[in-house]
């Protein structure tokens, strides 16, 4: 295992800058996740890791060595790519040891290594199984399998789980956990996926337009995004951000347009202000509760263990999340009351 460190890695396509100035360490054994629209870099930096892309400028050392003119190969290094790509013509225990048998080691050797980690992935019963006779998640299995047998410092994932079925991206979330708590592995996981990114990380890495927006725990950019963006990037539903007057006669309050206003968590400056809410901060009270916004009901989404709405309040709208079970109908009134603990403001492009 190893620790991973960027200085300053930037990469540009022409006169393109796809990474710019990226400065990131990764400790021995932590799980961390890339995240970011389609676009901002995240599979670009992981390549530029596994050494499949060269480095414009900065630079990248594992397990304390400079790895920028280092190949692919000798970088101790295995990558899970999202295709899988494993050999069509080649079993289950071929495509595993494929990579042992390159690098020469013996054949007592490979197999005892492709057993232990069959046993790992539950591959055990379809080790002479050609891929076409695997489900995706036994796929993506076999590719982790090859990755595992090499026994690497750092594992990198791209969209490994994105080709699956929504019921088996569940399993296969908990599948990978379990296995990086077993392994304790260094792994650096891409996914545009925000339930992948919270369920998995030690640490999250937001990424937009090649820049870290902000890095911390799942918890830590849950609760205290930094940015609008990283805000509404995380969550689902995704967070409320809701465009508010500030005025100078109280600078802890945030007006809609039809004089009803959010008690702010801190002052603000006045003027207009980019107002977050979470949907679970919301409480529905009586029409005479302090503080209760009235709003209309649009939709009404029950799931059984909560009940999403979708609300609109002076032409702006609101999602609100709840495990009440409510008979609400569109067109009816609700009154919400905020967690003012819970109110963030920002100053930031919230555009995502």
């Amino acid at each position: 295992m190893a620790d991973v460190r960027l200085d300053g890695l930037s990469k540009s396509f022409g006169k393109l800058d796809v990474i710019k100035d990226i400065s990131l360490e990764i400790e021995d054994g932590e799980f961390v996740v890339l995240i970011g629209p389609s676009g901002c870099g995240k599979s670009t930096l992981l390549r530029m890791i596994a050494g499949l892309e060269s480095i414009s400028s900065g630079r990248l050392d594992i397990g304390g060595l400079p790895m920028n003119d280092v190949p692919s190969r000798d970088r101790g290094i295995s990558m899970v790519f999202q295709s899988y790509a494993l050999y069509p013509h080649m079993n289950t225990a071929d495509n595993m040891s494929f990579s042992l048998r390159l690098a020469g080691e013996d054949v007592a050797t490979r197999l005892g290594k492709v057993a232990r980690a069959a046993e790992t992935l539950g591959l055990e019963p379809y080790l002479d199984r050609l891929p076409k006779q695997l489900s995706g998640g036994q796929r993506q299995r076999v590719a982790m399998g090859r990755a595992i047998v090499r026994k690497p410092e750092v594992f990198l994932f791209d969209e490994p789980l994105s080709n699956l079925d929504a019921k088996l991206r569940v399993k296969m979330r908990a599948e990978l956990k379990e296995l990086h708590q077993k392994l304790k592995t260094t792994t650096i996981y891409v996914t545009h996926d925000q339930v992948e990114a919270m369920t998995l990380a030690d640490r999250i890495v937001v990424l937009r337009d090649g820049e870290i927006e902000q890095i911390g725990t799942p918890l830590e950019l849950y609760d205290n995004p930094a940015k609008a963006f990283v805000g509404s990037f995380l969550g689902s539903p995704t967070m409320n951000l809701l465009d508010l007057e500030v005025s100078a006669e109280d600078t802890a309050m945030a007006r809609f347009s039809d004089g009803d206003a959010i008690r702010l968590a801190l002052p603000a400056t006045p003027g207009r202000a980019t107002v977050g809410i979470r949907p679970e901060c919301f409480t529905l009270r009586s029409a005479d509760a302090p503080g209760a916004l009235r709003a209309e009901v649009v939709v009404v989404e029950p799931t059984g263990a909560s009940t999403e709405l979708l609300v609109r309040k002076a032409g702006q709208n609101i999602t609100v999340l709840t495990h009440e079970r409510l008979n609400t109908r569109p067109g009816d009134n609700v009154w919400l009351v905020p967690d003012v603990d819970r109110v963030h403001t920002f100053n930031d492009d919230a555009a995502a």
